[in-house]
């Protein structure tokens, strides 16, 4: 598979690339950025994924999260996916929340979204087969996290793929998507009006039914403008019910912008780093 590289700069003594290729999963040019740490001769090292939110692309995060000095210092990478199929012929919404920049981590099955919303397929068995060919990581030493929408794709993705995951953190997920106006409308339109086929993307579900093998880390902001569609409650209910190991931690005045995730982002990296290296 031909890489393209669009950019590579400096930073931290790493590299930060933008890369394009044409993907298999999405029938598209699919454009995603790596972060790779200072690296020693033949060492690979582990993967930190970050899944971007709604109307984001790979450049949000990349700049924003202010990921790649701790990433650096821990010697670990960071991928940054797109969070759609991009292109004039792929399906859309005048919809914020739907259609591209909304892919929401699920292989559609609806038309018109099938053709080209496939982005479970492409970031937990595409992209890392790529990134894993293309770069110095090690394919055994993969977490994996990210923001609201993607959020949500990290915990769902890490309860369905535990083996190949061993760890997962959140910032401000979308916890309870089948009970909430961010999810029951993506759900609806890409997998049908079937809800049994949306559980299998609800992380309150997943972590009612079989959690996670190993501790999680989730970060929510008191102060949330989107706490209604959200729906923190129901995971950190179903997280205490099933007495899963790990953290759910309500910072208090945060709010559901970057400067909430660039403020717990050092934690995260170093939380991953610790079950990684």
């Amino acid at each position: 598979m031909t890489l393209e590289t669009l950019s590579e700069n400096r930073s931290f003594g790493g590299t930060q690339g933008v890369y394009r290729h044409r993907s298999q999963a999405t029938g598209t040019d699919m454009t995603f950025a790596v972060f790779m740490p200072e690296l020693v001769a033949n060492e690979r090292v582990p993967v930190l994924w970050y899944l971007s939110g709604l109307t984001c692309t790979h450049e949000n995060a990349m700049t924003k999260a202010a990921a790649q000095q701790w990433c650096a210092e821990a010697g670990i990478a960071m991928v940054f996916p797109d969070t759609s199929p991009r292109g004039d012929d792929v399906a859309d919404d005048e919809a914020y929340d739907l259609g591209k920049g909304a892919g929401f981590y699920v292989d559609a099955t609806q038309d018109p979204w099938a053709p080209h919303y496939r982005m479970w397929r492409y970031v937990v068995h595409e992209l890392p087969e790529l990134v894993g060919d293309a770069f110095a990581i090690d394919r055994e030493a993969m977490g994996i996290t990210g923001h609201s929408m993607g959020g949500h794709g990290a915990l769902t993705i890490a309860m369905t793929h535990p083996e190949r995951y061993k760890s997962v953190s959140a910032f401000a997920p979308i916890a309870n998507p089948t009970e909430s106006d961010w999810g029951r409308k993506q759900l609806t339109a890409y997998l049908g009006d079937d809800r049994a086929a949306w559980r299998a993307h609800d992380a309150t579900i997943l972590m009612a039914e079989k959690g996670f093998p190993r501790e999680v880390l989730i970060d929510q902001g008191s102060a949330d403008q989107f706490l209604d569609k959200l729906k923190p409650e129901a995971l950190a209910q179903a997280m205490m019910a099933r007495r899963q190991p790990g953290q759910f931690r309500m910072q208090q005045g945060y709010d559901h912008s970057y400067f909430f995730v660039q403020s717990f982002m050092a934690d995260h990296v170093m939380w991953h780093a610790e079950r990684l290296l």
